[in-house]
């Protein structure tokens, strides 16, 4: 009887360590094996932070991990029972920015440089860094989590002090004269929310390229920025329309002057232009009368002047009504 259950136990075991040292890896998913708690590491490697993890100053020496041995996708592979896979996602995933474990929120908090706070909403893409997985694992214990904290507070601090970039700085001497000299476009400038709206694209860049270093932090490699919504508050968003809405209409109101200016500018031009060419054409005749006489009197001589005027007076004559002749008196 004890050598039934003696091989009944043994069955057993060797059916239970058959069923659970098999295992596969799924096509979206990488494997890191284990061996009483230690990851299977690459000998003599460490992650070469200048290609895989931009991180600058101390943080290279702070995030040095090494490299470990990734099962790829395949199977059925085997492991010994004090052995375990971490099995783990390689797929691009999104998550909603107000997404924290900790606590349930609608929307992002954030001050701009106006000391105004705005809403901000929206998504990034993310996927688990291949190189990196030693940091994913073993690193943190949570390391979305700790990815989405860097991404707010980075994404907080530029918010804090966002200046649009096409914006020219006006210097000294023009600061008197920006009223006169901003168009439309640019008297809805200024206002920090506004700016930021506007150049959502250059924020989510921004939040990109400052993101690059979670790969060598956390293990989590940034796709996309996805920040598409920044509201204030309501009544901050009343006011704010108050304001676009009055500069709105002063620049309306500057460009049609500036219209009116313009158009009395260019009809006074052309009026001057008409009086010159009536001035010119009242005095062409008379200039050629003046250059007919003068090249008959150079080439004939005074008579010829003479007998010119007695023939330019005979048509007159001819049409003349009365005659008044007069004698000079010595």
């Amino acid at each position: 009887m004890v050598t039934f259950f003696f091989a009944g136990l043994v069955l057993y075991l060797v059916l239970r360590v058959l069923l659970t040292s098999l295992y596969i890896i799924r096509p979206d998913q990488r494997g890191v094996r284990t061996t009483f708690g230690r990851a299977d590491r690459l000998e003599n490697k460490t992650l070469d932070r200048s290609e895989e993890t931009p991180l600058s100053g101390n943080e290279g020496d702070r995030y040095q991990y090494p490299r470990v041995q990734v099962i790829r996708p395949g199977g059925p592979y085997f492991k010994w029972p004090w052995q375990a896979i971490h099995k783990i996602s390689v797929a691009t995933q999104a998550v909603d920015l107000v997404w924290d474990p900790t606590k349930h929120q609608s929307t992002i908090e954030a001050v701009t440089k106006d000391n105004l706070t705005t809403g901000v909403n929206g998504q990034i893409r993310f996927r688990v860094c291949e190189n990196n997985l030693y940091a994913y694992l073993f690193g943190v214990e949570s390391p979305l989590e700790h990815v989405m904290g860097f991404f707010i507070a980075v994404l907080r601090e530029r918010i804090a002090n966002f200046s649009d970039p096409n914006r020219p700085v006006p210097s000294t001497e023009d600061q008197g004269a920006d009223l006169r000299n901003e168009s439309g476009s640019d008297l809805t400038e200024g206002i920090s929310i506004n700016d930021l709206r506007k150049n959502l694209p250059t924020l989510n860049q921004y939040m990109e390229q400052q993101c690059a270093s979670t790969r060598g932090r956390y293990g989590v490699e940034l796709d996309a920025a996805l920040i598409t919504t920044i509201d204030p508050p309501s009544e901050v968003d009343h006011a704010l329309s108050a304001i676009n809405s009055t500069r709105n209409q002063v620049a309306a109101d500057i460009s049609t002057a500036r219209a009116d200016a313009e158009q009395q500018i260019t009809m006074s031009v052309r009026a001057v232009e008409i009086a010159r060419n009536n001035a010119q054409a009242e005095v062409a005749p008379l200039l050629e009368l003046a250059n007919t006489l003068t090249v008959i009197k150079t080439e004939g001589g005074p008579g010829s002047l003479a007998t010119y005027l007695r023939n330019m007076r005979i048509p007159l004559l001819a049409r003349a009504k009365r005659i008044v002749q007069t004698s000079a008196t010595r």
